[in-house]
Formats: structure tokens, C-alpha cells, sequence
């Protein structure tokens, strides 16, 4: 599988987990926790799996965009957190950070 893909699947099971954090509760909830730990070890492989062919600052620099701006968007949608237009644009300047470091990366 290409490298990119691989990336980018870490990247959703890094949301999945920052997610499984607020249904672990503390790790007090048995299911929660174990899919939370789960998606962490998993998140973890693959991330190292993609830095086998991609540069390690771009790779991780996608990985945690990836994370931070797909939990923030569910943030929104699941835990009613506020979608303010500074938060949104501040989500925006972590996409643009991230495109950034790719096109100059290479």
C-alpha cells in the first residue's frame, strides 16, 4: 500500500482514539477503553509503517493534522463544542501549516 494511504489511515485511527478518550471516561469504561487502546497501537503502527519511505517531520506533521483537525470537527459534531469562526479558522491554519510543510517537505 502507498505510503500516503497509510499515512492517512493512521491519521483516522489517531481521531478515533483522541475520540475514544472522552468515551473511556477516565478509563473506567471497558469497550471504550480497549477500542481507545487499540486505535492508539494501531495509529502508532502504521505512523511507523509510513516513515519507512516518508520524511519523518512531514509524516508525523500530517499524522497529528489529520488527528487534530478531524477531532476538533468531531468535537463539534459529538460533544456540542463550540463552532466559533475563530475555531474554524484556527482549524484552517493547521490544514494550511500542513500543506505547507508537504509542499516544501520534499
Amino acid at each position: 500500500m502507498n505510503a500516503w494511504a497509510v499515512l492517512l489511515i493512521a491519521g483516522l485511527f489517531e481521531i478515533g482514539w483522541a475520540i475514544g478518550l472522552e468515551y473511556a471516561d477516565g478509563f473506567t469504561e471497558l469497550v471504550p477503553t480497549v477500542a481507545t487502546i487499540v486505535a492508539i497501537f494501531a495509529s502508532m503502527l502504521l505512523l511507523a509503517r509510513a516513515v519507512e519511505t516518508l520524511p519523518i517531520g512531514t509524516a508525523y506533521a500530517v499524522w497529528t493534522g489529520i488527528g487534530a483537525v478531524g477531532t476538533a470537527t468531531l468535537g463539534v459534531l459529538l460533544f456540542d463544542e463550540p463552532a466559533t469562526l475563530a475555531r474554524a479558522g484556527f482549524v484552517a491554519l493547521i490544514v494550511l501549516g500542513v500543506v505547507g510543510l508537504n509542499l516544501t517537505g520534499h
